[in-house]
């Protein structure tokens, strides 16, 4: 009676003991991240992009300094001051006058608004300068979360074929034992087994490549096997004309927007650069005390003055041709974007076609057609109704058309991404 009590006792401290490490590794394990996820913790850490998005923020504060006016100017002097003694006392002081000035340069032509305008239409430029790069940037990381998909496609592959091939093997053995095969066949059905092996080192590196690839692009520090990523690794039948891509792209990509906006501005610095070229007074006013005066009312003083400078030679004459021919190059240089555009939607839009048109049959024919005809064969092999080189035959073609799905889901997915990259959103999921 004791001895059935420990025993008990002693199954259930391990019963307990193999809870508590069961949900310390849950606990510890990371739970997987769908693609929103990836991307919302990309743009929170990535340090490319905070500092392109410090760089804005600084452009946001040169229009501070844009519209700044001129400080206006203080000036004071004396004159009159006795070095000699008058009537035998010394005054040096009595006869000198003070003269305080105050002067303030008058910017006219709305020079201070046409510069604040410039800065923040450079601003807006910066602006969509960083949403492009935030687009490049999402585009490489898609393509290394599909990369991380598609190494785990091929990697759960690979260990099923293994599995699958380990079955084959048992079941091989015991026909060697029973004297329907000979060794020779054994051995080669055996020696086959390192080509898995061969393929689930490869695909394991890939993943953890992948997965570096994705953590350095997210900032982050959290272990490899603590780390994955999930989502949807498939052909998506959401396709649009290729009309309505290239409209999404002219109303969303943001170097189009740039280029539109450096035209803009080269339009408001061509005025500002007019405006530069006229002349700007100086308005001064000044109080003087005289205390040499003979008049005693006329010891206090006060005066006006306008400063002008004269425009002989307009030396602004250069700037304001250079702004006006920088239109134009903005100009052209935003037709050269408007046909990138079209371009890229064009190009990716055709990619992604191609892709699915070689994908379709894959997964509605030939992949399940390679899994029956691997099954068949190998059913007909262990009753001795196909030979060894049907049996190993069928083998390669079900692994080369099940990887070269996954290669063709993988080559469609990242297709898709580049139509996103190209229209400047996401499109298809």
């Amino acid at each position: 009676m004791r001895a059935k009590i420990a025993i008990i006792c002693s199954r259930s401290i391990a019963t307990c003991v193999f809870g508590i490490a069961l949900l310390a590794s849950t606990a510890s394990a990371q739970p997987a991240l769908t693609w929103d996820q990836v991307k919302a913790k990309f743009e929170a850490a990535n340090p490319t992009l905070k500092a392109d998005e410090i760089n804005v923020q600084e452009m946001k504060d040169e229009e501070i300094t844009a519209y700044l006016r001129p400080n206006p100017q203080f000036t004071f002097s004396t004159d009159g001051t006795q070095i000699a003694r008058h009537e035998g006392v010394w005054r040096p002081l009595a006869g000198s006058q003070y003269q305080p000035n105050f002067s303030y340069l008058h910017e006219r032509e709305r020079k201070r608004e046409l510069r604040l305008q410039s800065a923040k239409e450079g601003t807006q430029i910066a602006g969509s300068q960083h949403e492009d790069l935030e687009r490049n940037l999402i585009f490489n990381l898609r393509s290394v979360f599909i990369q991380t998909l598609q190494a785990k496609a091929v990697l759960e592959l690979a260990r099923a074929d293994l599995d699958y091939y380990d079955k084959i093997i048992e079941i091989s053995q015991a026909r060697f034992k029973d004297g329907a095969i000979g060794k020779i066949d054994l051995d080669r059905i055996e020696l086959l087994r390192v080509q898995y092996e061969t393929e689930i080192q490869t695909a394991i590196v890939n993943l953890r490549t992948s997965k570096i690839q994705l953590l350095q692009l997210l900032d982050d520090r959290t272990p490899l096997d603590k780390f994955d990523v999930n989502g949807p690794f498939d052909l998506s039948d959401s396709m649009e004309p290729l009309e309505t891509y290239r409209q999404v792209a002219i109303d969303n990509r943001p170097d189009l927007r740039a280029a539109l906006e450096s035209v803009q501005q080269a339009v408001t610095n061509h005025k500002l650069a007019n405006a530069n070229g006229s002349t700007d007074p100086t308005f001064g006013a000044w109080y003087t005390y005289n205390g040499s005066f003979n008049n005693p009312n006329s010891n206090q003083t006060l005066g006006l003055n306008v400063s002008i400078p004269l425009r002989i030679f307009d030396r602004n004459q250069g700037e304001k041709k250079r702004t006006f021919i920088d239109i134009d190059r903005n100009r052209q240089l935003t037709e050269a974007a408007r046909a990138q555009v079209f371009s890229d939607v064009d190009s990716a839009y055709e990619q992604v076609e191609s892709n699915a048109v070689l994908l379709k049959p894959y997964r509605d024919k030939y992949k399940d057609q390679a899994t029956r005809v691997r099954d068949t064969v190998t059913y007909a092999y262990q009753r001795g109704g196909a030979s060894l080189m049907d049996f190993l035959n069928a083998q390669s073609d079900y692994r080369v058309v099940q990887l070269a799905y996954l290669q063709l889901v993988g080559a469609y997915m990242t297709a898709a991404s580049q139509l996103n990259l190209a229209v400047g959103r996401e499109e298809i999921q």
